[in-house]
């Protein structure tokens, strides 16, 4: 913990996270007021700010704010909780408002929160005492993950108490900031704004219909009537958000409505955002402020601070906030879209010079407390005294997940007669992009592993992707297809040399660890027939299938001559390869990564069992541990390279698009890598790739499904896609196969381990 002179504790440095000018809204203000606050009263003291971004690229953030924060991008949140953690803040400081943070109630904030190792402090600025599910759901959270809550009215310490059972040690009552101007007479503001010789009643703030301005035009015909030269001033823009829903269309309502009333020359509109200068000079003009909202339960307003603090005479309707700051005669009251209340408070000061420059004094002695220093040396308190508290990482612990049982209900949706369609438009089978012998291959894999499975229903489905491969096998061309359109038309003649490593590799399987004897004659058959096109293969990745393909060969057939030559040639290949692309920091087989990386390593080393090549086997294991080493993350979990990534030369991989394939083949090469060393370390690195499936991931989202044993296609920044293709399908089940395989073995070798000692 940092140190004064004296020895006791100081803050130096803070992350500070909610909306920012220039973006429009009083939020944005009140960030950027307690930066400024916190700057000018603390000026050793580094803020970093994190702006919540609800347009990205839109905004022309100043170089205060350290990173902008797309409100909508989950992993947006996770990569500021890793930046906050690397920047070495004592404390993060945030602003809390549900609107701003997106997700179910702006949940998205708790995924950075989740995972932050500092205190947390929460201020504020919307309590709601009915609060919705999710709403009160994320708010109880909060409350969890904070080490101090500030609010900024005693009513909401009331609400946080009774409505969500806080702490009242942890709550904070702190009011809101307020500018720290000179009380002056208002007709020396007016002549700026044209304003001579009218009596100026002012509402400012974002144009919303929240703010009850419809009861206010209401008022000013009577107004008017004892005050002939009144002015009603609507200072602010129009909320952005109801810019885009619907344009102008409420701001025009209104001068509709004062049309009608007969008022129009009386109500002026201010269609402007204006700067915090401006506006308190805005405020400083008026001889009364008025906020009419229709909200009781607002808790906080910004702009009715603003008012107090430079010493306005205010008339307001009686929601939480304005009932505390104008008690004990700081202001007046008014009931709730009460027109002929507003007429008669207003027109009362109006008509009473004395009375209202003494209730303008009351209101600026209680402003003289609120002022932005004062806020700051509060703030501050807070910070220090929650690091006295011993910091929590509020992230639950990474819980015990239950491997899920292999289920082929998902994949016999999405397969028919001819074999296994390849893609879905969510769950439901997509026809238009028919079949392909990847995932044909995969699914007769599937078939020979599933460890529980009815015969009947493992005959007829090794039959139906049999027959695909089969079939895809063209003579002439001495290749196997790749695609076929629904109506089993072939789209080409020949597949990709991946696509055909696929089917060599799911023919070797098939014939080595088939149950029925007639599908391993068939595959073996026409793996003798075929596996010599591997030879040509230039692809390392289509090398590496045809080796599995080739070691499951040898493993059923010792010494077979065109499964040993496959296995030592690409051996070799893939040894000169990574000789050639090897960097003291890579060690790889190409400059760049790809997708189904730890199929590589997986392949030298079942090939160095296979032949009992110790090198092939050591090479596997060192590239293997480079590969998992960069599919994990800094919180150590499993973290697929992602689709943003192929490509980059010499480069660490992206997080993202992280596909279900990639978990798979690690867990296959982690489990190659315990049955040629019995490392139990093996395991863990498994079951950490395979809880990416459960939701150990970036996101903490689960891509299975497990009442159907569907697996959605991917973890993008935002979230999940939806769709369950093939790939993604057979990933996760023959995933939930190998690591069911793998803890058997893990716990026979350990049960042996025990007899020995």
């Amino acid at each position: 913990m940092a140190q004064r002179s004296d020895g006791t504790a100081r803050i130096d440095h803070i992350a500070l996270i909610g909306n920012f000018l220039p973006r429009k809204c009083g939020l944005a203000t009140y960030t950027t007021d307690v930066y400024t606050a916190f700057s000018e009263r603390f000026p050793d003291m580094r803020i970093d700010v994190y702006a919540m971004d609800d347009h990205p690229g839109r905004h022309d953030y100043p170089a205060a704010v350290t990173r902008a924060i797309p409100q909508n991008r989950r992993h947006a949140y996770i990569a500021a909780a890793a930046d906050i953690t690397a920047s070495g803040a004592q404390a993060v400081w945030v602003q809390h408002e549900y609107g701003i943070y997106g997700g179910p109630a702006g949940d998205l904030l708790l995924a950075m929160l989740d995972r932050l190792t500092v205190p947390v402090i929460v201020t504020l600025h919307t309590i709601l005492e009915h609060p919705g599910e999710d709403e009160h759901r994320v708010m109880k959270a909060l409350l969890t993950r904070s080490a101090r809550v500030i609010v900024m009215a005693e009513k909401g310490r009331a609400i946080l108490e009774r409505v969500y059972g806080a702490d009242p040690r942890q709550i904070v009552m702190i009011p809101h900031g307020v500018p720290d101007r000179p009380l002056v007479a208002p007709d020396t503001m007016k002549p700026r704004f044209g304003w001579e010789g009218r009596k100026v009643v002012l509402t400012f703030g974002l144009l919303a219909p929240n703010k009850g301005i419809e009861t206010m035009i209401e008022a000013m015909p009577a107004i008017v009537e004892r005050n002939p030269d009144a002015l009603y001033v609507v200072l602010g823009a129009t909320h952005p958000h109801l810019i885009e829903h619907e344009g102008e269309v409420y701001r025009k309502r209104l001068h509709m409505l004062a049309a009608k009333r007969g008022v129009a020359e009386h109500v002026r509109f201010i269609d402007a955002f204006v700067e915090h200068d401006e506006l308190l000079d805005y405020l400083q003009a008026a001889d009364v402020y008025a906020t009419p909202y229709d909200n009781p339960e607002q808790i906080t307003s910004g702009t009715l601070s603003y008012a107090v603090g430079v010493g306005k005479a205010v008339v307001s309707t009686p929601y939480v906030h304005a009932t505390e700051i104008l008690a004990d005669d700081h202001g007046v009251l008014v009931d709730f879209r009460d027109d002929a209340g507003f007429a008669r408070a207003i027109d009362a000061l109006l008509a009473d010079d004395d009375a209202r420059a003494a209730l303008s004094q009351r209101a600026y002695q209680r402003g003289r407390t609120m002022i932005w220093p004062r806020l700051a040396e509060a703030g501050y308190e807070v910070l220090l005294e929650s690091l006295s508290r011993r910091p929590h990482r509020f992230r639950r612990a990474e819980p015990h997940f239950a491997v899920l049982p292999p289920d082929l209900r998902t994949v016999e949706r999405m397969s028919d007669s001819t074999g296994m369609l390849q893609h879905s438009v969510y769950a439901v089978p997509d026809r238009h992009h028919g079949y392909c012998i990847d995932d044909n291959a995969r699914a007769l894999i599937l078939m020979t592993r599933m460890p529980e499975c009815d015969d009947a229903m493992r005959e007829r489905w090794t039959s139906v992707y049999a027959a695909f491969l089969q079939h895809s096998w063209n003579p002439d061309a001495r290749r196997f297809r790749n695609f076929m359109n629904f109506d089993r038309t072939w789209c080409e003649d020949a597949g990709s040399e991946d696509s055909n490593g696929r089917a060599l590799w799911a023919l070797g399987v098939t014939a080595a660890e088939a149950k029925f004897a007639k599908y391993r004659d068939w595959a073996g058959n026409l793996f003798d027939a075929t596996a010599g096109i591997a030879r040509d293969f230039g692809s390392p990745r289509a090398a590496a299938f045809a080796m599995l393909g080739a070691a499951a060969i040898l493993g059923a057939c010792p010494g077979d001559k065109l499964a040993t030559d496959l296995l030592e040639h690409w051996g070799d290949q893939l040894t000169t390869l990574l000789d050639a692309a090897r960097r003291p920091e890579w060690q790889w087989f190409e400059i760049v990564l790809a997708y189904d990386n730890a199929r590589l390593p997986e392949a030298l080393i079942r090939a160095g069992l296979a032949l009992g090549r110790d090198d092939f086997l050591k090479t596997g294991l060192e590239t293997l541990n480079w590969i998992i080493a960069r599919q994990t993350s800094p919180e150590g979990r499993f973290r697929a390279v992602g689709t943003d990534s192929f490509g980059r030369e010499y480069a660490d991989p992206l997080p993202f698009d992280q596909q279900p394939l990639e978990a798979q083949a690690t867990i296959d090469a982690c489990a190659a890598a315990f049955e040629a060393t019995g490392d139990r370390r093996w395991i863990a690195e498994a079951k950490k790739a395979y809880g990416w499936y459960v939701g150990i991931n970036d996101l903490d989202l689960p891509l299975a499904t497990p009442r159907d044993g569907g697996c959605y296609d991917g973890l993008m920044p935002t979230g999940l896609n939806r769709n369950q293709g093939a790939e993604s399908i057979l990933a996760l089940q023959l995933a939930s196969c190998a690591i069911s395989a793998l803890s058997k073995a893990g716990e026979t070798v350990k049960d042996r381990d025990r007899a020995v000692a």
